[in-house]
């Protein structure tokens, strides 16, 4: 079937849109609307209906056509040849009209849509900003104020809402095609004129300066660093005293702009990041996954509760084990809180919540787990209780169930070798909150079978997860690299620098946090704790953590305990700086012979990100992590990186991997092999090559 095909029935011109699987604004499909909606001024049709087939209406532009040289049609010449259209032209939306294909429904004159579409402008997740007209015709139909919430959250909105705000004009119960073509005929008996939104105008009374100047300092706050959210403010208060041709202009400038940004470059570089993520490079094509109908979860506590509400989420029964009845109440309690703060916040019904808690059961013995498909272990992070706990499901959990761990640290190999299944047994390494953060670390054991990795890696995105695989090493991808960055922020504090200081550097630089009052916020004393089973040859250097084991022992565990390195108000939680922290650095400075200096910010920065690039290249060239990209996507979604930087190994591809290798060589020199720059390091800046050439060329 053609891409765009074209035929005249009962008086509508029907331009149907096939370009598989979401109708992207290809080049070939531009032009094929633009010849259409020509070639259909001069026909015997009386209004022209824009209808899609497949799963969506056009569900935004081609990503992979940004930064390279433009072809026409632009998208741009296509809206005005919709809006300039003699006669009344109709989008009939179904699943989603994002970006690009919001914008072609904006120039048409009527819209319609099905109950169950949603439409949107979500370009700022792309660093991006409408630049077809989205942010000229949007405020002209809902107001300016309406208009910078919807285009600067990028949040899809659901037809209703989107018919309650007069973005639509018509819903449509039951077959999209049908009820289209009996809106158009009805128009078309009503002699219904061309409704262009570019006619409408904006009352400036409700375009002030105060309001645009509130926009701007909320999103300062809300998307520290980003550019893409302040030109959208840009872009609609241009909309308020320009006509839409002139202000499309003026847009077009901003979006040329955002698109050759090192911004933009970064967050469509995750985009397709976290979908490269879920692709597994040595599965056989015929892999036959399991079934997963039914989940056991080991663990009540805040980590199980939280992982249960994912699986109850989808509608996937959950039975939760816990050691004893009270301990059992307790976990699923914190599981009926969670879903009643969501219920709370509004995005969740009461009905909702009483069907999700339906499908979570509890008991305290093991033999309830005999009918589930997976089970997960969610118990305290000691190995040995770990394989003790693993050797009871093995005789528990029915032949063909999936063992899993949400071990953030320990040998998945060590503790499937507690089973007499190893083949069975995965990783499933879960961020807290885990009914809250996307990321899975997928863990592949030595023997985990093909069909258990591939299993476990869809029902991921079956739980709205962004799953990375990794393999066996101490705290995988994320927390092994977490570890050398922290190493980094300790040994500056012992030479100089304040933990205000790292943190001020750090969250300017654009993490969502500081790496202090991180700590502070997830406790001290859980490090503390994983320390205590290390050998000291895992340890490393004493002075790498002799602050925060300091901080511990002496009862700042962090916001729990009121003090960490920080104060806390009991009430607020507000933060304050605490001298006693600083005398305790000093102290520590002193007992090591460490004479302290005056640290640049510049090198407070430059080590810890440093650290997280040399142990990421330590980490592929060891196979630990499929590609550069996926170490990207853990870092964007777990750990707090400023998601318009790209992640460690796009951001050592951005400033250049030869100035990286260079700045470790000096920090080698001045601090010891800590910072021997890894041999892949090595080998990519004397070829002048990125990590992202070097991913790809392995596969």
């Amino acid at each position: 079937m053609a891409v765009v095909s074209y035929e005249i029935k009962s008086g509508v011109g029907i331009i149907r849109l096939n370009n598989p699987p979401v109708n992207a604004l290809s080049q070939v499909l531009r032009e094929g609307i633009q010849n259409a909606v020509v070639a259909a001024q001069g026909d015997e049709s009386q209004v022209l209906l824009i209808v899609c087939e497949g799963r969506t209406f056009v569900a935004g532009a081609d990503i992979t056509e940004f930064g390279k040289p433009a072809k026409a049609p632009s998208l741009p010449s296509i809206l005005d040849s919709i809006e300039n259209s003699v006669k009344p032209v109709i989008a009939a939306i179904h699943g989603t009209a994002l970006g690009g294909g919001f914008e072609i429904a904006l120039a048409a004159h009527y819209r319609c849509a099905l109950a169950s579409a949603k439409v949107g402008l979500p370009e700022v997740k792309l660093g991006i900003i409408p630049g077809a007209g989205g942010t000229q015709r949007t405020p002209r139909i809902i107001g300016v104020d309406a208009a910078l919430d919807m285009i600067t959250s990028g949040n899809p909105v659901a037809a209703a809402k989107a018919h309650s705000m007069g973005l639509v004009d018509h819903i449509i119960n039951g077959d999209l095609l049908e009820g289209a073509m009996s809106y158009a005929e009805r128009l078309i008996a009503d002699n219904a004129p061309c409704k262009r939104v570019s006619d409408m105008t904006i009352d400036p009374a409700t375009a002030t300066d105060a309001l645009f100047d509130s926009w701007r300092k909320k999103m300062a706050k809300k998307s520290r660093g980003q550019l893409a959210p302040q030109k959208i403010i840009d872009a609609v208060q241009i909309a308020v005293t320009s006509s839409v041709p002139e202000g499309m202009v003026k847009e077009r400038e901003l979006f040329t702009e955002c698109v050759q940004s090192t911004q933009s470059s970064a967050m469509r570089h995750i985009f397709f990041a976290e979908r490269a993520a879920a692709k597994v490079n040595d599965l056989a094509k015929d892999t036959v996954d399991r079934t997963i109908s039914k989940v056991g979860i080991l663990g009540g506590g805040t980590m199980g509760g939280g992982i249960a509400m994912n699986f109850a989420n989808v509608g996937i029964p959950v039975v939760m084990i816990e050691i004893n009845d009270d301990a059992l109440a307790r976990g699923l309690d914190i599981v009926r809180k969670n879903y009643s703060i969501t219920v709370s916040k509004g995005k969740l019904s009461e009905e909702q919540m009483k069907d999700c808690l339906s499908l979570i059961s509890g008991s305290t013995n093991y033999d309830d787990l005999g009918d589930v498909d997976l089970v997960i272990e969610a118990v305290f992070e000691d190995l040995d209780v770990k394989k003790e706990v693993f050797a009871k499901l093995d005789k528990a959990c029915k032949q063909g169930a999936i063992l899993a761990t949400n071990t953030s640290y320990q040998d998945v190999d060590k503790i499937a070798a507690a089973t007499t299944r190893p083949d069975d047994v995965i990783g499933m390494h879960f961020f807290s909150p885990a009914n809250v953060m996307k990321l899975l670390e997928v863990v592949r054991g030595e023997k985990t079978a093909g069909d258990v990795i591939s299993t476990t890696m869809k029902l991921a995105k079956k739980i709205n997860k962004i799953p990375v695989l990794s393999g066996v090493c101490y705290g995988f991808i994320g927390n092994r690299m977490l570890r050398c960055s922290v190493r980094e922020n300790q040994l500056c504090m012992m030479e100089g620098a304040s933990p205000e200081q790292v943190d001020a550097v750090m969250q300017g630089w654009g993490m969502a946090m500081g790496p202090l009052a991180v700590g502070d916020l997830a406790g001290l004393d859980v490090s503390y704790k994983a320390r205590q089973a290390l050998t000291e040859e895992q340890k490393g250097d004493p002075k790498s953590y002799c602050i925060v084991d300091a901080m511990v022992e002496m009862g700042r565990l962090g916001q729990k305990s009121g003090a960490g390195y920080y104060r806390y108000d009991p009430d607020t939680r507000a933060r304050s700086s605490d001298p006693e922290v600083m005398a305790v650095i000093e102290r520590l400075s002193a007992e090591h012979a460490i004479e302290r200096r005056e640290i640049s910010d510049d090198e407070i920065l430059n080590r810890i990100t440093c650290a997280w690039i040399n142990e990421g290249a330590y980490i592929l060239q060891e196979g630990i992590a499929q590609r550069s990209s996926d170490i990207d996507v853990v870092y964007v979604n777990g750990y707090g990186f400023p998601i318009y930087r790209g992640g460690p190994m796009h951001y050592a591809d951005t400033i250049g991997v030869k100035k990286v290798y260079d700045m470790i060589c000096e920090f080698q020199r001045q601090h010891g092999d800590v910072w021997k720059p890894s041999a892949l390091l090595e080998q990519l800046a004397a070829e002048n090559k990125t990590f992202s050439q070097w991913s790809d060329e392995q596969t």
